[in-house]
């Protein structure tokens, strides 16, 4: 790694952006919108790329692509058209969850799907254990640093972030207990149905809250929501 590389990186990790709470509105109002567009579109890209080469390292899926794996054995649908088809039913559930998309949550649906069978098209399986593990772990680095752009773009959560979210403040339950209870049921729903589980559904769960967590502190935004409307003067 040479000088600037390690200047840049240290930079990056000791940086401290905060992730803003706020409404689909004040996501698009609160400056360097046209910045966070980009990295937004750039961070799903590469996360529609990144599923696409985890599915041809054919050595297990993530959670959720488990579930996409073994649908796609019964429904007449290419693996992206699966995964946005998911994405909008989860959005159904964000309704008693009283939750809003935004943005990047409608982009997430469609864009991820999109960029997934394209990338299917162009790379073949690998013949060789060794290729087939090097093409895991770059999916799985590659996941990691998709996932911290489009939440560091601050322009709303994923479908199945914001399903998680949702129940986690409708519950009370910590992130963890509501993530790792969600991934469970869609695994084992997914493998019922016939998805890939395997080394590489092990590796995904437990390194990719870390990988986010690495990534993210270098490509979060900083954004200025704007001020809350003033209440009622008082008499």
């Amino acid at each position: 790694m040479t000088m600037s590389a390690h200047r840049w990186l240290r930079q990056g990790l000791a940086r401290n952006v905060e992730l803003v709470p706020m409404t689909p509105l004040e996501q698009v109002r609160a400056g360097r919108l046209t910045h966070r567009v980009v990295q937004l579109l750039a961070g799903l890209v590469l996360f529609g790329i990144s599923m696409g080469l985890l599915l041809r390292a054919t050595l297990g899926l993530e959670p959720w692509g488990v579930f996409h794996y073994g649908l796609l054995q019964h429904l007449p649908l290419t693996y992206g058209q699966v995964t946005i088809l998911v994405s909008f039913v989860v959005l159904l559930l964000w309704i008693p969850l009283r939750q809003w998309p935004g943005l990047g949550t409608l982009l997430n649906s469609i864009i991820i799907g999109l960029v997934i069978d394209p990338t299917l098209a162009l790379v073949a399986e690998p013949s060789s254990m060794p290729a087939r593990v090097s093409l895991l772990v770059l999916a799985t680095v590659g996941n990691g640093l998709a996932g911290a752009l489009y939440i560091g773009s601050q322009l709303g959560p994923g479908p199945r972030d914001g399903l998680m979210t949702g129940l986690a403040h409708r519950t009370g339950r910590s992130i963890r207990l509501v993530r790792t209870s969600l991934e469970i049921v869609v695994v084992t729903l997914g493998w019922l149905l016939g998805g890939v589980v395997g080394v590489g559904t092990i590796l995904y769960a437990v390194s990719i809250g870390p990988l986010v967590q690495l990534f993210l502190p270098m490509v979060t935004v900083r954004v200025t929501p704007p001020a809350p409307e003033p209440g009622p003067a008082s008499a």
